[in-house]
């Protein structure tokens, strides 16, 4: 950039319009270029930056998606210790004699005081598979839980990657424009003075336009970055945040069949269904045990009038009489949902693949772009404008193809920051998938 610089500035200088360089040239000298080692991929500022791993932390503690997760798991556990214990016994009074409460009738054998205490005794087992059930919910939950705080942080870090290129886009772009307005003014004070022609002027002003409309839509884009890291961390979208702290790009070594098998082992979508399928099985086999039967036990206390008190305890038992509308359906039900829960497992193994294969093309695509712009584009382009300047200092080359090579050492540049950001987010979309921080 500084050789390129010092032609900008030897073109001027022999065209006898240096006043107007040497400001545009003090501008440009300012101009940060696309960094050529990944360790130089985010320039450090003077004022407060807002740090990724700080933005993580503040989303898990305050994000209500992660919260909301969080009471659906406690839920699952509290129905556990439920359904694993025996139902509330029954207690009952009464009396047989006068209309008046527990007023018996003096010398009628028949007429009585009595209490009654019940209990309702499912089948032995019956509770254990309940209760199996119930600990695979509660497990399910977990995983869900975990798939949230896992999601929310891969929100946040694309988010953030995507602010950290809006806010470099537009600090570039910026800067372009200025450099561009200077050399409009360059080119127009070359048409006043008979060594330019105004097509150059109108190509510079067209060019400096189409920056105008590029900073509509960085900064559109960049306030949307902005509003979606606010809502992760459940802050209002129009707080104020500093620009992004500098990163080092990641080093990305895996192979695609170790991001299989890691999303095998550790993706929250197959552990829930796996609990899925676990607690489906067990449902099985508490349907059938329906066919089996439950009972209860009472036991009985009466009181009579100058007769001795009686004493009585009743055993139930019920007795499957409608198994074929009842415990035949439910056990077709229970198989046909873990049938389901199998078929949804395969279904998520096969979306988890698709998912893992798509950011794995996507992430080594976009690391390879970015080391072509920052090792090669980049350079040579700016190569080549230096070339073109020294050719229209000399009269070789026209104004247009010079203001071209310009503006593509600016577009090159934004689309380096651009494709490292894309490199960055294809990482974050499958820690969730895998398990494992790939973005560090």
């Amino acid at each position: 950039m500084n050789r390129l610089l010092r032609s900008m500035f030897r073109l001027m200088g022999g065209l006898c319009l240096m006043s107007p360089v040497v400001s545009w040239a003090q501008t440009a000298s300012q101009t940060t270029p696309a960094p050529v080692q990944a360790a130089q991929a985010a320039s450090a500022s003077g004022g407060p930056q807002v740090n990724l791993d700080d933005l993580i932390r503040a989303a898990l503690s305050q994000n209500p998606g992660i919260k909301s997760a969080a009471e659906r798991y406690k839920a699952q556990q509290a129905k556990v210790p439920q359904v694993r214990s025996l139902a509330d016994p029954t207690f009952s009074g009464g009396w047989m004699g006068n209309i008046t409460p527990f007023s018996v009738q003096h010398g009628d054998p028949s007429s009585y005081r009595g209490l009654t205490v019940s209990q309702d005794l499912p089948f032995p087992g019956t509770l254990r598979l309940r209760g199996q059930i119930a600990d695979r919910g509660a497990e399910a939950a977990w995983w869900e839980y975990e798939q949230a705080r896992r999601q929310v942080a891969s929100d946040v870090k694309v988010a953030y990657y995507d602010y950290f290129y809006y806010t470099k886009a537009i600090e570039i772009t910026e800067k372009d424009k200025d450099l561009l307005q200077k050399l409009a003014s360059i080119a127009e004070s070359l048409y006043r003075v008979g060594k330019g022609m105004q097509a150059d002027v109108f190509r510079a002003q067209v060019e400096v336009s189409r920056i105008d409309q590029k900073l509509i839509i960085l900064r559109q884009q960049g306030d949307t970055a902005r509003a979606r890291l606010n809502t992760l961390l459940y802050r209002d979208p129009e707080s104020p945040l500093p620009p992004p702290a500098p990163f080092r790009p990641a080093e990305f070594h895996a192979t695609l069949s170790d991001l299989y098998a890691l999303g095998r082992q550790n993706d929250p979508g197959l552990e829930m269904d796996r609990r899925m399928i676990e607690g489906n099985r067990y449902a099985v086999d508490l349907a059938r045990k329906a066919y089996d039967p439950d009972f209860s036990v009472a036991y009985t206390y009466l009181q009579r009038p100058a007769m001795p008190h009686m004493y009585g305890v009743m055993v139930g038992i019920n007795i499957p009489v409608f198994y074929r509308t009842k415990q035949r359906q439910g056990v077709i039900e229970a198989t046909h949902g873990l049938i389901g829960a199998q078929r949804g497992f395969d279904d998520r193994t096969a979306s988890l693949n698709f998912e893992i294969k798509q950011q794995y093309l996507a992430a080594t695509a976009s690391r390879d772009l970015s080391n072509l712009y920052s090792k090669a584009i980049v350079p040579q382009s700016s190569l080549a404008l230096e070339s073109s300047m020294s050719a229209y200092e000399v009269g070789k080359l026209d104004f247009l193809s010079m203001l071209t090579d310009f503006v593509d050492v600016l577009d090159y540049e934004v689309s380096y920051y651009e494709q490292l950001s894309m490199f960055q987010s294809s990482l974050a979309r499958l820690e969730p998938l895998v398990g494992t921080e790939l973005t560090k």
